[in-house]
């Protein structure tokens, strides 16, 4: 298996593991059998950091949209709203994180992490093409995170 590509963060490395794809919205996908596992980049983690709620506000099973609010997500940074990255059909959430979220904060956030599994035809990035991505939004991330932006 290729080495993971590697997006520095100012000093801090955000991994990019080749052996899955990404979306816009720093999500990352692994294709499990005919489905999808869905969870958050180390670069989204990295700017949410500590992780200590999750909910979802939709059941198992459930058909979406693309963009649909499906829940929510609180850290030391921010409430957020979490929405779907394509339309498609969520299948299960990962509950263990429902009791205890901290595996999203973990290096084996791309293991333990995952958030939910669903099917989709959508077309995701690849590892160079999401690093792309990064490098394209650094530096506006960079005036947000320092308060730059309104």
């Amino acid at each position: 298996m290729p080495d993971d590509l590697v997006f520095m963060m100012g000093n801090f490395e955000a991994r990019i593991p080749q052996d899955r794809v990404y979306s816009k919205s720093h999500l990352w996908f692994q294709q499990t059998a005919d489905h999808w596992r869905v969870g958050f980049t180390a670069y989204s983690v990295r700017l949410l950091q500590d992780v200590y709620f999750l909910d979802w506000f939709i059941d198992p099973f459930t058909n979406v949209q693309e963009k649909q609010k499906i829940g929510e997500i609180e850290s030391s940074k921010a409430l957020s709203d979490l929405y779907v990255p394509a339309s498609g059909r969520v299948l299960e959430f990962n509950q263990e994180l429902l009791n205890d979220p901290s595996a999203i904060n973990q290096a084996d956030n791309y293991d333990k992490g995952w958030l939910f599994e669903m099917e989709s035809d959508a077309q995701w990035l690849t590892p160079a093409e999401y690093l792309q991505v990064l490098d394209d939004g650094w530096e506006q991330t960079q005036r947000i995170i320092k308060g730059q932006l309104n």
